[in-house]
């Protein structure tokens, strides 16, 4: 799908021609190959570079080729399956052109398209880096919704058994930790050599967007690093709780295997089919159980005394 989005400071709404004009935004969502094959064309795209967009994989970075800028983001996003993850988007930015390039729905676009963002489409510089704004802020909303998540399960640590299912989740977590963590990482890189200027002009106000831009996707990956710190701590404290909880266990078996032992060596004598004292006694078994009864009282207060149980 391919779309034109265009708008001025003078314009009164956000206009969607037909056909492209000189300082319109090109929003390109999931191509086909006949719309590939046009943009490469009509706007002189390095074919390589817009194969790489179309790669799940690709990883953020920036690349120069003639008069054109490439930029390659990553975004987060909710899948078909409301299952978390990241993909890939390009920017390809020139004098008098603007082109994203996107496999699935670019987070926020609806911002842009109703109004509550305002935007130039003739300012490119400024409006990728509040589409970039809008991607790590994206980022910050998932983030804080994990830590929710984290902060639940950790409070429930104090009350009560973590399920099994809690590990379960623990697992997912971490996969969309360590996939914004490869996303966000690189592209401070990105932003820092934005600031440098060499590829795009950048005005003051431009430089301090990319500025805060920089300062939160740094925030976002200290968050990304503290949530998965958390986890491991969780994991651990789960652990060793596991781990006590399973000594004390062994330890009370282990007494009263002790306490059980001594006695049941003295009955299984008596049960013997031998000659044994006082076998003929009317208090025999009376006396048996007592002392046996005795020594288990004995045993219980050693351990005790040596806080053995």
């Amino acid at each position: 799908m391919i779309k034109y989005l265009y708008k001025t400071v003078r314009s009164k709404g956000l206009e969607k021609p037909e056909k492209y004009k000189p300082g319109s935004w090109v929003y390109v969502e999931d191509p086909t190959n006949d719309e590939i094959n046009h943009l490469i064309e009509e706007y002189g795209l390095d074919r390589g570079l817009v194969a790489d967009a179309l790669d799940e994989d690709e990883m953020p970075r920036m690349e120069h080729e003639g008069d054109l800028t490439y930029i390659f983001v990553r975004y987060a996003r909710r899948d078909d399956e409301l299952q978390i993850s990241t993909s890939p988007l390009l920017f390809v930015i020139g004098e008098k052109l603007l082109i994203t390039l996107a496999l699935n729905p670019m987070p926020r676009l609806d911002r842009f398209e109703n109004g509550k963002l305002d935007f130039n489409t003739t300012q490119r510089t400024k409006l990728v880096l509040q589409i970039m704004d809008q991607i790590v802020d994206q980022y910050e909303v998932f983030l804080n919704n994990i830590s929710r998540q984290i902060k639940t399960i950790r409070s429930r640590l104090r009350v009560e058994e973590i399920r099994n299912q809690d590990f379960i989740n623990f697992v997912v977590i971490e996969d969309e930790l360590n996939e914004f963590l490869s996303a966000l990482t690189p592209t401070n890189a990105i932003l820092r050599r934005l600031l440098l200027g060499k590829h795009l002009k950048l005005y003051a106000d431009d430089e301090d967007l990319v500025e805060d831009l920089l300062l939160n996707n740094e925030q976002s990956i200290e968050g990304c690093k503290s949530s998965l710190k958390s986890i491991v701590n969780i994991r651990e404290a789960y652990s060793t709780i596991m781990s006590n909880n399973l000594n004390q266990v062994i330890r009370v078996l282990t007494v009263i295997t002790v306490i059980i032992a001594v006695p049941t060596l003295i009955t299984s004598a008596y049960g013997m089919n031998v000659h044994l004292p006082f076998e003929n006694s009317p208090i025999a078994f009376v006396g048996v159980m007592t002392i046996t009864f005795v020594l288990a009282l004995l045993i219980l207060a050693v351990f005790k005394r040596n806080k053995w149980l």
